[in-house]
């Protein structure tokens, strides 16, 4: 005979039961791919702080031209009280690939990719304040609480590996401005969340293996899912115990196959060398892009690279000092970029791995600073979410295309503007989802990382 308290839990849990059923039978329907995926992994190649796209891979010789003239209109506002005086770029362009696509000269290895890479220079956001613009680029949403793209990406369509996280975040010193919310599954059950490997001899927390044998673990294991088991006959299924269980295992998991990622030992000399692994402005970030290709073979869905901590740096947002700030940045990306995308290609793995590069927003062309005295190289230039540059390479996009266009100030994308839910939409539909069907259940409404905007660019697609 059951007590008062085992017959509310049972009846407890079995609504809790139908509730959980329905869920399942729509995320039959709105779960796995919706059509042929292109790609089936992600690597994000994320530049905290905000590269500048006319120092990068959109020249504007008009800034050149009117070097420290005003500029012909009243700039909007940002974040900061920005001059007007235009400030022509540090560096040289030059013409690169059968496609003769214009690039910095701070980024020569990336330059001899370029035939492979889909450049979008009219890249659009809505927000121009670090923190927001992080969320929003992550999340599609500019507050805080909203599943990662990388969450919901392993949401609809799940791992591909039975030993490791499907959405894995590679540090190597600095987390962005608005901390690990940025990769939270928020919403969504908390298995979908980004999992941090941090630099240095124990990358991911609380998974150094206890005191005592391995079998000694395995059997506490063992008693704890014999436990758990004895609760779920008790009072019927209970999903938080379920997720429990699967963590732990996981976790179980990881700690032999994390060591064996890490370990770099059996990679060729040749590599080390293609993605700057020994040389010391590069190792940092190099090892982070050769890890990236290790996840994707073995079948992690969506990784995410962070900028590299550099010393008197503050990643790529450079409010001054930009001709040498954005120099450093550039060579201690730039080398580990191309050794990942021509290992990629080498392997046969670029086809089907979608690698997208770009920061939260992109900068403007006035120069802020301008009365500092000193030298020029302490100027540097403000937030600007108008019209800026990222790139897409290999999983189903056009390569050797660029596609859209800012005015010859840089300022405003004028031509073929990609909002940040296009590209949302567009990642999700090369990895063979459909952004409108791919949808949570909470607060009364179905969510979507798109939120009610967003289409596929369907130009830039091979």
């Amino acid at each position: 005979m059951s007590s008062r308290r085992e017959l509310l839990c049972r009846a407890a849990n079995g609504f809790g039961g139908l509730a959980l059923m329905q869920m399942l039978a729509q995320g039959a329907v709105k779960n796995g791919m919706h059509h042929a995926a292109k790609a089936k992994a992600v690597i994000f190649l994320f530049m905290d702080g905000g590269p500048s796209q006319m120092d990068t891979f959109d020249p504007k010789p008009r800034l050149r031209a009117d070097h420290g003239k005003k500029l012909p209109f009243t700039p909007p506002t940002t974040v900061f009280n920005i001059s007007d005086q235009i400030l022509g770029s540090p560096y040289s362009f030059r013409k690169h690939g059968q496609s003769g696509t214009d690039v910095s000269d701070i980024f020569p290895h990336v330059a001899g990719c370029i035939d492979d890479i889909c450049l979008i220079r009219s890249m659009v956001a809505d927000h121009s304040e670090h923190t927001a613009a992080n969320y929003f680029i992550h999340s599609g949403s500019g507050f805080q609480g909203r599943p990662s793209m990388g969450s919901w990406i392993n949401y609809g369509l799940g791992s591909e590996s039975d030993n490791l996280p499907g959405f894995i975040v590679l540090e190597s010193g600095l987390v962005p401005p608005g901390g690990m919310d940025c990769f939270a599954s928020g919403f969504l059950p908390a298995s979908y969340q980004g999992t941090m490997f941090r630099k240095g001899e124990h990358p991911v927390a609380d998974l150094v293996p206890p005191a005592g044998s391995a079998a000694a673990q395995q059997r506490k294991l063992a008693l704890l899912s014999k436990m758990n088991k004895g609760v779920v006959e008790r009072f019927g299924e209970v999903s938080e115990i379920e997720a429990t269980i699967k963590n732990y295992e996981l976790a179980f998991r990881m700690q032999s196959a994390v060591p064996e990622l890490l370990d770099l030992s059996k990679e060729s000399e040749a590599t080390k060398e293609l993605y700057g692994l020994n040389e010391k402005i590069t190792e940092e970030f190099g090892r982070e892009c050769l890890l990236a290709r290790r996840l994707v073979e073995r079948g992690v869905r969506f990784i995410e690279l962070l900028t590299p901590a550099r010393p008197g740096l503050d990643r790529w947002d450079q409010h001054a000092g930009l001709e040498n700030g954005h120099r450093i940045n550039a060579q201690s990306t730039d080398k580990p970029i191309a050794g990942l995308l021509k290992d990629l290609k080498s392997r046969g793995l670029l086809d089907s791995t979608l690698v997208v590069w770009g920061g939260e927003f992109g900068r403007t062309p006035c120069a802020q600073m301008p009365d500092t005295p000193g030298a020029a190289s302490r100027i540097g230039r403000d937030h600007n979410p108008y019209g800026f540059t990222m790139w897409m390479a290999g999983g189903g996009v056009k390569p050797g295309m660029t596609y859209g266009a800012t005015d010859e100030f840089g300022y405003f994308a004028i031509e073929n503007k990609v909002h940040v839910h296009d590209l949302h939409a567009t990642m999700l539909h090369l990895m063979g989802i459909d952004h409108k069907r791919l949808t949570f259940r909470y607060s009364g409404r179905d969510m979507r990382l798109t939120d009610v905007h967003g289409n596929v660019v369907r130009e830039i697609l091979a």
